[in-house]
């Protein structure tokens, strides 16, 4: 039953509460105008994880099997490119859904991605294009959306028990944004309030950089990992004002996940499916869980 799949499948989760989002920006903030670029997301990711199957997939499994134990990744990617990215060109959307879904297949290292597939497959597209961009501001800035965020990205970094590196990253954000708006510049609170509160930020903090296939294996790399990424972050957010910034420096610290794993020994991340499974099942579904990223 699909009620059963739910509580043994980890990435349905985030598949629910990833709709909720999107539901919220449709509904509550108005962004019906967009239909288009969400389904053409949709499409672009299912649409090249059937092609990654067909041609790079283990033909060891039946295709059919391997593209239906796909899907939820696909869904998952796509709906992060919905919640982030923003563009006016069919082409550049469909250009970001294939860079993300082909680089779980091509871009690996020792059974892990180098890099996260929505966050390269964002930056790609805004650098390569010039006609994409992150924009917090479409999410509008309130006390629910950070409640609510947060709340459900608790409860989804710790079911794959990341969440070490969520407190890290946005501890330290947030931390260096109180000291420089509201002791230094003496800014109003609700300002400061306002910066950490966006949805973009918070969606980043809890569901984008705690990829379990994306990050260090050890807890004091990650913390060390995830403390430099919001130092940098908060840099080229409040001096350089450049949007999305962490996304941005995600893309660019990935590649040292390697060393920081070769120097910090620590058992590698694997998902654990419920005992129900046949050990048949336990194996082939590690393999889908290997590309599985937001």
């Amino acid at each position: 039953m699909f009620s059963k799949k739910i509580f043994r499948d980890a990435r349905y989760f985030q598949i629910i509460f990833q709709s909720i989002f999107l539901c919220y920006g449709i509904y509550f903030l108005q962004w019906q105008n967009e239909y288009w670029l969400y389904a053409t997301y949709f499409i672009g990711c299912l649409g090249t994880q059937f092609l990654g199957e067909w041609f790079l997939g283990k033909k060891q499994t039946p295709f059919l099997k391997r593209y239906k134990a796909g899907i939820p990744s696909a869904l998952i990617s796509a709906f992060g490119l919905s919640l982030l990215l923003k563009t006016n060109d069919p082409g550049v959307a469909i250009f970001a859904a294939i860079v993300t879904i082909v680089s779980k297949y091509l871009l690996r290292f020792n059974g892990k991605h180098i890099f996260n597939p929505s966050a390269l497959g964002i930056v790609i597209a805004i650098v390569l294009t010039g006609n994409a961009w992150i924009s917090p501001g479409q999410w509008g800035s309130n006390t629910v959306m950070l409640f609510g965020v947060m709340s459900l990205g608790f409860i989804v970094t710790t079911r794959v028990q990341k969440l070490d590196v969520s407190i890290a990253f946005l501890g330290v954000f947030a931390g260096l944004l109180f000291i420089r708006q509201i002791i230094y510049l003496g800014w109003p609170m609700d300002h400061f309030v306002q910066s950490v509160s966006t949805g973009s930020l918070l969606i980043f903090s809890f569901f984008m950089i705690t990829d379990p296939k994306t990050i260090p294996n050890h807890t004091t790399a990650r913390i060390i990992w995830s403390t430099a990424i919001a130092a940098v972050a908060f840099y080229l957010t409040a001096f350089e004002f450049i949007n999305g910034a962490p996304v941005y420096v995600l893309v660019l610290a990935q590649p040292l996940v390697p060393l920081l794993d070769k120097f910090f020994k620590a058992k590698k991340f694997e998902w654990a499916p419920s005992t129900n499974y046949t050990l048949q099942e336990k194996e082939f579904l590690q393999n889908i869980y290997s590309r599985s990223s937001i």
